[in-house]
């Protein structure tokens, strides 16, 4: 089993990373603030405008340690690796596979399946521990969004066009989202949901949730490039230039189980309030410095978390759950697994 290693990320503006032998350093000031070896660690993820020695970089790519830069709100800017790992049989195969409408459709189905399934479990998790709480017509809407989602996943097994498969994950999301707000517990003013926004996200719910799944897509490309595979050629997600497509792929069955519930989990029970958000003249909101920094604490902690993988039959730390799928899809390209076994959280 592949260890968890950690990955660095750095919210102070006024940051610079530099190597010290074997250690990456941050300072700020001059000052040192943090250390840590190099080889404990899988990748750096920059939310400011910190800057790296060239020395830093140089390690980072011989070590296979992913550095990605992007903004205060998590959009991503940019991103630094060393050589291509991995087989360029194994990449050929994807390419085949991404341009061969059945086989594609096979494993946009385990995909799509398994975020159906995943945001159900959200929801019935939710009735499960705070449906009493509920007032009628909102656990009446998530009842009926949870059916309506297990539905879907029916549906989609059945399913082998891209097309539809496609139209029946944007259904799963519609569904989803529209419960979305009911799950919301706090009582504080300020964390109303009305759908999701981007770019930049309308409210605070939104902010969080787009930290979070930027977060996560750093974690689902690390994983598919560290397994050999082209983050940018997805199945679900059509190419488009400067968009990582398998990347997103694989954020799809995750979000749910790592970031939508440390997103609801950090709101109701109070760990972040109102205050902790900056809403911009523009309209924009975005979480402040300390917001950030407390919620990559809880990011950390999250993936620390230990579950049963229901494909493998094993125990494994959260945070290697975007290795374990990518290792599964990789076997399946490579005609190890007869299908691609999208992970359904139990």
């Amino acid at each position: 089993m592949r260890r968890l290693r950690n990955v660095i990320y750095v919210l102070t503006p006024e940051a610079w990373l530099r190597k010290d032998g074997a250690n990456l350093v941050l300072e700020v000031a001059g000052e040192e603030r943090a250390r840590a070896p190099l080889h404990l660690l899988e990748g750096v993820v920059s939310f400011s405008h910190a800057g790296l020695s060239p020395a830093l970089l140089e390690a980072c790519a011989e070590s296979a340690i992913s550095v990605s830069i992007l903004n205060p709100n998590g959009r991503f800017l940019a991103r630094v690796e060393g050589p291509r790992s991995g087989n360029v049989l194994l990449r050929r195969a994807q390419y085949r596979r991404a341009d061969d409408a059945a086989g594609q459709g096979a494993i946009v189905r385990g995909i799509v399946v398994a975020k159906a399934a995943n945001q159900r479990t959200v929801l019935l998790r939710a009735l499960r521990d705070h449906g009493a709480d509920l007032a009628t017509e909102a656990r009446e809407g998530v009842v009926a969004a949870e059916r309506h989602l297990a539905d879907v996943a029916r549906r989609a097994v059945a399913e082998g066009e891209v097309a539809l498969l496609r139209g029946l994950e944007g259904e799963a999301a519609a569904t989803y989202f529209a419960a979305f707000p009911a799950l919301i517990r706090a009582k504080e003013e300020g964390f109303g949901f009305a759908g999701r926004s981007r770019r930049p996200p309308r409210d605070r719910v939104n902010a969080l949730l787009s930290f979070c799944y930027a977060l996560l897509g750093h974690d689902c490309r690390s994983a598919l490039e560290a397994h050999g595979l082209d983050s940018q050629v997805g199945f679900l997600h059509a190419d488009r230039p400067g968009r990582a497509g398998l990347a997103l792929d694989l954020m799809e069955e995750l979000r749910p189980v790592l970031a939508d519930r440390l997103v609801l989990s950090l709101i109701n029970r109070g760990q972040l309030r109102a205050k902790d958000f900056v809403v911009e003249a523009a309209g924009g909101v975005r979480l402040t410095d300390d917001a950030r920094r407390a919620v990559v604490v809880a990011w950390q902690d999250r993936k620390r978390e230990e579950l049963r993988h229901p494909f493998l039959g094993e125990s494994l730390p959260i945070g290697l759950l975007a290795h374990v799928q990518a290792q599964l899809l990789a076997r399946h390209l490579r005609g190890d697994l007869d299908g691609y076994p999208g992970f359904i959280w139990k």
